[in-house]
């Protein structure tokens, strides 16, 4: 199956978070364009997360610990970790999760 990323319509997951979503039998992929200063409230879910930073910078909390992160940064966030997010700047992410997330489809 082939994809064009600019043919996907976007989904507002949560306020601020427009996403651009492929799902796979076993994977999603999520690629987020993030308005300046939405937030992700603190969460965990059973998904093995990946993201990436592509563009801007990106204040993340991850099992209580805080850093900002920049364009070319990955973070990998296990399965049941709490994890809280805010774009202090208009971002660009990739999250890949694995399992499928099954309530973004």
């Amino acid at each position: 199956m082939q994809y064009k990323l600019s043919e996907i319509a976007p989904k507002e997951i949560m306020p601020g978070y427009h996403g651009k979503l492929v799902h796979t039998q076993n994977t999603s992929l999520a690629f987020w364009e993030v308005e300046e200063g939405a937030q992700v409230p603190e969460h965990s879910h059973m998904n093995e997360q990946i993201m990436h930073v592509i563009e801007g910078e990106f204040e993340f909390t991850l099992d209580g610990t805080t850093k900002v992160y920049h364009p070319g940064d990955i973070v990998v966030i296990a399965p049941h970790l709490s994890h809280s997010g805010k774009a202090l700047t208009p971002c660009k992410l990739l999250d890949v999760f694995s399992p499928t997330r099954e309530e973004y489809k």
